[in-house]
């Protein structure tokens, strides 16, 4: 640097004599070249603010006195034909014009503060700084000439390289109104995401709306927080930045009085480079528009997961029959919990008015309020973060082992066997119970409608056999029969909708695991293949479209299957173990701020220096993308007893929906504030005097309570180290294990014989569907072959079946003034003539039930309108193991 040089060249003597020289007055100056030099220093420093600020700012707004119109008209008076956008030395340094200068610069003697300092001057305004274009002048000369070239058109500076590139991206932004473009984008693209989510894991068509909507907005604000945070970071920074040189728009003055005499046509040359400006990010938020945003997010999310989602829970859960009834039922569940908060609240209360030095106003009280719900979020946050960060690269490294992926899958296999299995029985005892109720209250009892709401929850063969074990219509009698209670109705009915939602969830996840499995041991047999082509045991009777034709190919398949793909997910592990270990590193030292130890605040820092909004908002977005799949990915795959699940393809209840939305609403303010300590732009962590997120400033002030933002904001996230290191040995796995639920452990006697149980399993599954398949060949075949014989046996025999149908209706008495409900026609010959032209699939002997006659079986028939099983087996799932 030049000033650096400066002083270097003068040395200990000189910079002593300088500044003795700097403080004698004006008459005691000499010609002494060291005091040049440190002219030169000063008057290029103050050059290089001012180029600086115009090239960052439009020079039409630049007040830089507070008497800019009085030095502008005067020097327009004065000075009319003076060529102001290209001067000549001669137009300050002739004998004519320090005449006329003389007079106009001692008019502002005692107005314009050192108003004969010393000061760089460009000859050219278009031009930067150089050794040509550069004047040394009086310091109201510079003012006068400056002032009148920022306020007349098209004597701005000119920009070039980097600094013209950035300035006219900016006048682009501007012009285009691209300021506030970001937010809308963003906003919109979240929601779209939310709603496909949502639409994943829930069900649109069955689900109440208000479950829906709830659940819906939770995501939806939640995924605003994570999306638009990045470009509250590079606005933010781009406000410091216009505040740091805000700090230096105050021009430096030389400490040595120039006399009016001592303007001599002196040059000085600028060695240093310009330093980058401030320019607005292309998704630059406009002031006024995040602190409203964020205000209305927060307290949104909190509404939602303190008051709205808890209340919602239990209405959608409830058994009631009313709107009255549900709302009931939801208020009674969570009395205990509102209770609760109640009781917290009114002891602060309390606490504050016995302690008179405690003087909280309602800012205190609502930032003790955000920093207790972000306590409660910290907490949950470390835990699951910890165990996110360790499984989820871990899982992607055992996707690329096939055979341990397999094996795996076998075990999952035998335990969601089991759940169905359970799922099953308990959907039959329920039935069997709506089954009792529903024969013992008649139609014209008054809770008969009750019944009527908890058959329509009931799956639809059910309630077909339901329908036909009916019989007629009969009036109750009050007096002979005992019937059940409201209350108990509404047990029942919430019953019903807990087992068929978990027994339509168990089928719909053994039909995915099944197609996993038998994909899984097709890419074990192709591996082996010479060919290179992929063979599926189970083509898909859906034809190819143009993708499978032409890009996923067979061949392309094979490569991606059984070759890139496991390398393709092991170079995605050792990235995501990467970004793990710079996680638990920073979570560690980032409240280091001398020296920065925390990674992500390096990462901020180096590109905050180049002002690379657009790298600072991808590092944010990146690392905020991160977290939030550690944590989201284990709150999507907690179990807790089957009472809270997220299940995918449309399986997930009311509640899991909701519980999750309550999750996320309480996990991602405190993330955020966590990844904002993280890359040192949270000043109660910090502690650095730095400008703030407009999300930092609504999250209030955690100086309030000192003992939380100075201790366990701080040394709490260390326990993630403890977390990682259990996940990595897997001892909650061992723990589980050992407590008597079956978990998947290598080592382990019941692993085995559960992925031995798995793949009998699976072979079965697979004998049905190949049975299956190989009956919808020969039908093919046969009709290839001989014609459709079915429509033919039909139109010949129609007359003959319906006259016997006829007598047979006819002949048959009814019994006790009823008609009979069934018919049969034809005789066992004849039934069995139809089997064989429908080439009636082959019988299934490892099925969980066999019967005698299969269209008797078919029909739907029972006996004397009794009830029969409504599943083919109850137990007997390993028989055959």
């Amino acid at each position: 640097m030049a000033s650096d040089n400066g002083l270097a060249s003068l040395g200990v003597e000189g910079a002593s004599a300088a500044a003795h020289a700097l403080s004698l007055p004006a008459d005691a100056y000499g010609n002494d070249p060291r005091l040049e030099v440190m002219w030169a220093m000063k008057a290029y420093n103050h050059a290089e603010v001012y180029f600086n600020l115009i090239s960052s700012v439009d020079p039409k707004f630049l007040k830089l006195t507070k008497l800019d119109d009085k030095i502008y008209s005067s020097f327009k008076e004065t000075f009319k034909d003076l060529d102001i956008k290209v001067l000549k030395a001669d137009d300050l340094k002739s004998d004519q014009a320090k005449e006329t200068w003389r007079p106009f610069c001692n008019q502002f003697e005692g107005l314009v503060e050192d108003f004969n300092y010393g000061t760089l001057l460009r000859l050219d305004c278009e031009k930067d700084y150089t050794e040509e274009n550069t004047i040394f002048a009086t310091r109201v000369q510079f003012f006068a000439i400056e002032i009148a070239r920022n306020r007349e058109e098209g004597l701005s500076p000119q920009r070039d390289g980097k600094t013209r590139r950035q300035s006219d991206s900016v006048s682009a932004v501007e012009r285009c109104g691209m300021s506030g473009a970001a937010l809308g984008i963003e906003i919109v693209v979240v929601f779209f995401l939310a709603l496909f989510l949502l639409h994943r894991y829930g069900d649109f068509r069955r689900q109440q709306r208000m479950v829906l909507f709830g659940t819906l907005l939770a995501w939806y604000l939640c995924f605003l927080i994570v999306f638009i945070l990045p470009l509250d970071v590079s606005t933010t920074i781009y406000k410091q930045c216009k505040i740091d040189h805000e700090e230096h728009t105050s021009v430096p003055t030389f400490n040595p009085v120039l006399s009016n005499h001592t303007a001599t046509n002196t040059t000085a040359t600028p060695t240093k480079s310009l330093t980058m400006q401030c320019y607005k990010p292309w998704s630059y938020i406009p002031d006024g528009i995040m602190p409203v945003f964020w205000r209305v997010v927060y307290w949104t999310s909190q509404c939602l997961t303190w008051l709205l989602l808890p209340f919602m829970q239990s209405y959608a859960r409830s058994g009631g029959f009313s709107i009255t009834g549900k709302i009931k039922t939801a208020l009674i569940e969570n009395a205990i919990y509102y209770g609760t908060y109640l009781l917290i609240f009114g002891s602060l209360l309390i606490y504050v008015a016995v302690h008179p030095e405690w003087h909280l106003s309602w800012y205190e009280l609502q930032t003790i309020g955000i920093t207790a719900a972000n306590t409660w979020g910290l907490f949950l946050l470390v835990l699951l973060l910890g165990y996110g960060l360790v499984e989820i690269p871990r899982s992607y490294w055992n996707s690329s082992r096939h055979g341990h992926l397999l094996i795996k899958t076998y075990f999952k296999a035998a335990k969601l066997m089991t759940e169905k299995a359970d799922a099953e029985e308990n959907l039959e005892d329920v039935m069997e119970e709506v089954r009792k109720v529903s024969e013992s209250i008649k139609y014209n009892h008054p809770l008969r409608k009750y019944i009527d709401t908890i058959l329509r929850k009931c799956p639809v063969d059910y309630q077909e056999k339901m329908g036909r074990n009916m019989d007629d219509y009969e009036d109750f009698d009050d007096k002979q029969n005992t019937y059940p209670s409201e209350r108990n109705l509404v047990k029942l009915h919430k019953q019903v909708i807990y087992a068929v939602q978990r027994h339509n969830r168990t089928r719909v996840q053994w039909q995915i695991l099944l197609q996993q499995a038998i994909h899984l041991e097709d890419v074990a047999k192709n591996e082996t293949s010479s060919t290179h082509q992929f063979v599926h045991s189970f083509p898909s009777s859906e034809p190819a479209g143009w993708f499978s034709r032409y890009v996923y190919t067979p061949t392309v398949e094979w490569y991606w299957e059984c070759l890139l793909k496991r390398w393709f997910y092991r170079l995605l592990s050792v990235v995501l173990t990467l970004f793990s270990v710079a996680v638990v590193w920073s979570e560690c030292t980032f409240f280091s701020t001398r020296p920065v130890l925390s990674l992500f605040a390096v990462f901020i820092q180096l590109a905050e220096r180049d002002y690379n909004y657009l790298y600072i908002e991808m590092a944010c977005f990146i690392t905020i993308f991160f977290l939030c799949t550690c944590v989201y990915s284990t709150v999507f795959r907690i179990r807790v007893f089957n009472y809270y699940y997220l299940a995918s393809h449309h399986q997930t209840d009311a509640y899991s929906l909701q519980f999750s939305g309550m999750l996320f609403c309480r996990l991602t303010p405190p993330l955020c504030l966590n990844f904002l300590g993280l890359i040192h732009m949270d000043s109660a962590i910090s502690h650095q005097d730095k400008q703030q997120t407009a999300y930092t400033s609504i999250m209030g002030s955690m100086r309030v309570l000192s003992f939380i933002a100075n201790g366990f904001y701080i040394y709490y996230p260390m326990l993630i180290v403890l977390l990682c290191i259990a996940t990595y040995f897997s001892l909650g796995t061992r723990c589980l294990n050992l407590l008597g639920f079956q978990q998947f452990m290598g080592d382990n006697e019941m692993t085995s014989d559960l992925i031995d149980e798995g793949k009998e399993l699976i072979r079965r599954e697979k004998r049905k569907r190949q049975r299956i398949e190989d009956g919808e060949n020969r039908r093919r075949e046969w009709k290839e072959r001989y014609g459709n014989p079915r429509e033919d046996y039909t139109a010949r025999n129609r007359s003959s079946h319906e006259m016997k149908e006829t007598n047979y209706s006819d002949t048959v008495a009814p019994r006790d003034g009823r008609q009979a409900k069934y018919s049969r026609s034809g005789t066992r010959a004849e039934r069995d003539c139809i089997e064989l032209l429908q080439d009636a699939e082959p019988l299934d002997f490892n099925a969980d039930s066999l019967t005698d006659d299969a269209l008797d079986s078919e029909s739907g028939r029972h006996a004397g309108g009794r009830y029969l099983s409504m599943s083919s087996s109850r137990s007997r799932i390993f028989d055959d193991v």
